[in-house]
């Protein structure tokens, strides 16, 4: 991956890395992870915050193959 130095505001700096060591990510990742949820609440205006923050860890769970199947009960069947 390339990467691409920025001049950012030194509060959202500082912010960022109060918030990335809270969650255990350096302060770009932390940047990074609010870009991206800045990004898909842009493309999808009607989706709320909740449901965004869990289709990304929905998407990593998947991708590290953290996943279980759901077994319908024959009362749930059509």
């Amino acid at each position: 991956m390339a990467t691409t130095s920025v001049r950012l505001d030194e509060s959202l700096v500082d912010r960022a890395a109060t918030i990335g060591t809270a969650l255990n990510r350096t302060t770009p990742k932390q940047i990074e992870h609010w870009a991206k949820i800045g990004k898909i609440m842009e493309d999808n205006p009607d989706l709320t915050y909740e449901f965004v923050l869990q289709a990304i860890i929905a998407k990593a769970e998947l991708e590290h193959g953290n996943t279980t199947s759901y077994e319908f009960s024959e009362s749930n069947k059509d």
